[in-house]
């Protein structure tokens, strides 16, 4: 993750916030996104659109982590590993101590379909479609 200035240390990326508020009105869908569909969704530059949108998402895990909430990440997969997220979810899901299994095991499904079930509900309700960056994403 790349270092924010000490002033700003509480307040997550521009581009994390972004993202949360498109997986908010995602989540009311129900529905998944891609990495690369998200990063064209949110109007991230290259080079290496899919590693700031990676990046950004592990700012996501930990935040809900630390805040006792459903991971919003759950609703991004990647098209290579039929409806899973990439291993990096998981890695992260397991550093802020929720996930203590095989990356590529059946508890990968059956974890990941919990956490979008309940990713789903909590940030469907929690949704404020915000269109600034300034909006209130999330709700405490």
């Amino acid at each position: 993750m790349t270092a924010m200035p000490a002033n700003d240390a509480r307040r997550p990326p521009i581009l994390t916030r972004r993202i949360r508020a498109h997986l908010q009105r995602i989540a009311v869908k129900a529905e998944t996104i891609t990495y690369k569909a998200l990063a064209d969704a949110v109007g991230v530059a290259p080079p290496n659109t899919v590693h700031q949108v990676t990046e950004a998402l592990e700012h996501l895990i930990l935040e809900d982590a630390a805040n006792g909430h459903p991971f919003i990440a759950a609703l991004v997969v990647s098209r290579a590993r039929g409806g899973l997220p990439a291993p990096g979810f998981f890695d992260c899901a397991s550093r802020a101590g929720r996930f203590h299994h095989d990356l590529s095991g059946p508890e990968a499904w059956i974890f990941h379909r919990a956490e979008f079930d309940a990713a789903v509900a909590f940030w469907s309700a929690a949704a404020e479609p915000a269109e600034t960056d300034e909006a209130p994403l999330v709700r405490e």
